[in-house]
């Protein structure tokens, strides 16, 4: 089936009844069939699975290719005499246990076509209980590579890869591994791929747990097969990666998810001289990977799991080993010490001076939460009225100093203003069992932006608004505003305050997808303008003389003396006219007695200290308006011809002209 866009290899052994749900997914993929080859490598099957090939092969003409083989005792040796006979642009590894979604594989090529990228990963779904990874898959990705993402994170083969990239560095997989052979291969492809997409937003894979539990990689067990295959892909590493944040990335994944799993799910089953002789093999194992300058990546459990291993600490491993189980299996957090502005986990061994296990091994101040909850945020004039809680996890609310910090987004500028802490009682009785108390985490702040520069008005910008949280000497920082209260920043509020300085426009909002607080002073997202508008023009009613003006302000608060209407000609001083609100909303009315104008032509506009709003165009048809003055007739109209521009004529009465028109029209 020469051309084909996607060939898909499926390696089966003793496979159903998974197999037939798995090629019908493949089937009906909306790519449509004349892209797809479907390539089928029985591995020695005994459980029918061939007969079924046989039906499915006749249900779904030319579009699979069957290849029958004895069992190899493994996925690679099939997945490679599959990839022997593939011929489409990019390939596809699926086991026979899962099947895919309907639009994976469309979705799949359209993103590698589009950005030009060699691997594509597609976002895994669980069944059955089976845990799929999630860390790569939080948003899609057009274009990433194996160091700035966490696509190293899945190393399983099931993804579409270019086949001229398998080729050009002739990847297979290894023969000679039972377990880890898909890092290997998987590895390589990530390392040479010309870019890597992920695909987030559609679940592509569904990746099966067997009712047996037959999966290759839950039957085979012992820590000899891991223990091979872990050097390898550390040499592989150490090839292709130079000392570095990119070999620490990938580093990262082997010292804790493989170590993890060799130790947990090994190790603690092997006889005592079987567990010594594999904890001094892994030691060397992970010796070239691990330095102290990853420590910052690492959690304080894998830290003093690597410890351990590195010193060959059998029977403390063992111990902190029995201990993870028994902290999984509870809900409540290891509690921490907290010690010259450091928290430690108190994990076994800590301060053991027989031990001598370092403080760093139990540092998890970077791993600890904060917890903050904001109940007010609001403007009123110049300033500022936050309220809530704030309180690092595990941490209780003993010699509290939390501050709130404005740090200006641009710059970087900041500046740490007191808080007033309020009681919180029994706040943390609902989580942990009630073990922490967090009673003094409460906060109240005032702002006045025109003071809170180190006495002078903060400048101009976005101030990002986070609580610097501190208790027992420990702090740590939190943008707030995520978690508040039903109505707090509900949306946008512009103001326009009075300082000594002028009118200042500050709005108060929360950062979208976020939903952190900002103020914002000057105009730098949000307009003052667009929220002034005028919109119905009209001469009063049972005063004609007078011309009334309809219109909004949206702003959330404004002084009431500095909005109002301008009237003006030429270069005459401007005629001032007071707004008047409509209780209960935010619409305003304006009456001008156009009677009391001087004679001439005047424009205008709604003001605001220095914001400026054109009136608009007076309607076309607004009949003149006539009134008497002095005892002569006088008139006001629309300009003729004004160009959409607010413009009106105010004259008197031309009684000679007047009547020469009455007299031409009369019969």
């Amino acid at each position: 089936m020469p051309g084909a866009s996607v060939s898909v290899i499926i390696a089966a052994y003793n496979a159903m009844p998974y197999l037939t749900r798995c090629i019908t997914s493949v089937a009906e993929q909306t790519i449509g069939r004349e892209r797809l080859e479907v390539i089928v490598v029985d591995d020695g099957s005994t459980d029918g699975t061939a007969a079924e090939l046989r039906r499915l092969t006749g249900l779904y003409p030319g579009l699979l290719r069957v290849l029958h083989q004895e069992n190899s005792g493994g996925p690679s040796g099939p997945r490679n005499s599959g990839l022997e006979h593939a011929t489409g642009t990019f390939v596809f590894f699926l086991d026979a246990d899962d099947h895919l979604g309907p639009e994976a594989l469309e979705r799949m090529v359209r993103m590698a076509e589009e950005n030009g990228t060699d691997i594509v990963l597609g976002k895994m779904v669980g069944v059955g209980g089976r845990g799929a990874p999630t860390s790569m898959f939080k948003r899609s990705q057009p274009r990433t590579d194996v160091f700035s993402s966490r696509v190293y994170w899945t190393l399983n083969p099931m993804k579409l890869f270019r086949r001229e990239l398998l080729e050009r560095h002739g990847l297979r997989f290894p023969t000679d591994l039972a377990i880890g052979e898909d890092q290997l291969f998987v590895g390589a492809a990530y390392l040479h791929a010309s870019g890597i997409s992920v695909v987030a937003d559609y679940d592509c894979l569904f990746w099966v747990l067997r009712e047996d539990e037959g999966n290759i990689t839950r039957r085979l067990k012992g820590s000899e097969r891991r223990l091979r295959f872990l050097p390898r892909v550390i040499g592989m590493i150490l090839e292709n990666v130079p000392p570095g944040p990119g070999r620490d990335h990938l580093a990262h994944r082997h010292l804790t998810v493989e170590v993890q799993q060799l130790l947990a799910d090994q190790l603690v089953f092997e006889p005592r001289e079987t567990q010594q002789k594999m904890l001094d093999q892994l030691a060397e194992i992970i010796e070239p990977l691990w330095h102290e300058g990853m420590n910052g990546r690492l959690s304080a459990m894998a830290r003093l799991r690597l410890h351990l291993v590195r010193h060959r600490m059998l029977d403390e491993l063992l111990e902190l080993l029995a201990f993870e189980k028994r902290l999984g299996r509870t809900k409540v957090a290891t509690p921490v010490l907290v010690d010259g502005g450091r928290a430690l986990a108190r994990y076994p061994f800590l301060r053991d001076p027989d031990r001598a296990v370092p403080d760093i091994c139990y540092d998890v101040i970077a791993q600890l939460g904060v917890r903050h909850h904001v109940t007010r945020a609001e403007l009123r004039g110049t300033t500022l009225h936050l309220a809530g809680h704030g309180y690092v996890h595990r941490v209780e609310t003993h010699d509290v100093s939390t501050a709130l910090v404005l740090r200006e987004r641009g710059s970087g500028t900041e500046y740490r203003l007191p808080v007033t802490h309020t009681a919180t009682p029994k706040l943390g009785s609902q989580e942990d069992e009630g073990r922490y108390h967090y009673e003094t985490a409460g906060f109240e702040a005032a702002v006045d932006f025109t003071t809170a520069a180190d006495g002078g008005p903060l400048a101009d910008g976005l101030w990002d608004i986070s609580l610097a949280v501190g208790a027992q000497g420990l702090s740590k920082e939190v943008r707030i505003g995520s978690k508040r209260a039903a109505g707090v920043c509900a949306a946008p509020a512009t103001h326009v305050a009075a300082t000594a300085e002028g009118l200042r426009a500050v709005t108060l909002y929360t950062t979208k997808p976020h939903g952190n607080v900002t103020l914002e002073l000057g105009e730098k997202k949000h307009r003052v303008r667009p929220q002034l508008r005028l919109d119905d023009i009209r001469w009063a009613e049972g005063a004609p003389a007078q011309l009334q003006f309809g219109g909004r302000c949206d702003l959330a608060e404004y002084p009431a003396d500095a909005l109002f209407l301008t009237l003006c000609q030429g270069g005459a001083e401007a005629v001032e006219f007071p707004v008047r609100s409509v209780p209960g909303s935010r619409d305003f009315r304006v009456t001008v007695p156009v009677d009391r104008l001087p004679a001439g032509t005047w424009t205008g506009e709604l003001r605001l200290g220095t914001w400026a709003v054109p009136l608009p165009a007076l309607p076309a048809d607004l009949p003149p308006a006539k009134w008497r003055r002095r005892a002569l007739p006088w008139y006001a109209r629309p300009v003729p011809g004004s160009a959409g521009r607010f413009a009106l004529l105010v004259a008197k009465t031309d009684l000679v002209r007047a009547l020469t028109r009455r007299a031409t029209v009369r019969p």
